[in-house]
């Protein structure tokens, strides 16, 4: 039968590399948000809209048809609201 001491030691060090794991995860998200900052601004110096880019990212991960819909609605508002 195993000692109880070892299942606590075994479970401790699987511990230990999970929240090693997730601290390295966390130091690679902080670098990728860095990166991320650091692009949008040099697209901001050469004189691109940052707002409109990040809309556009976000469009280009939706379906099309979802896409569609949304826009086809917001012109139906748009002209209920005399915005057209």
């Amino acid at each position: 039968m195993s000692d109880p001491i070892d299942q606590y030691s075994v479970t401790a060090d699987e511990l230990r590399a999970f929240i090693e794991r997730l601290e390295q995860l966390d130091a690679e998200k902080r670098d990728l948000a860095e990166q991320q900052k650091e692009l949008m601004a040099e697209a901001k110096g050469r004189g691109y809209d940052t707002k409109v880019l990040r809309k556009v990212v976000a469009l280009r991960k939706r379906k099309p048809d979802d896409i569609a819909e949304e826009e086809a609605v917001l012109e139906l508002y748009k002209t209920a609201l005399g915005m057209q």
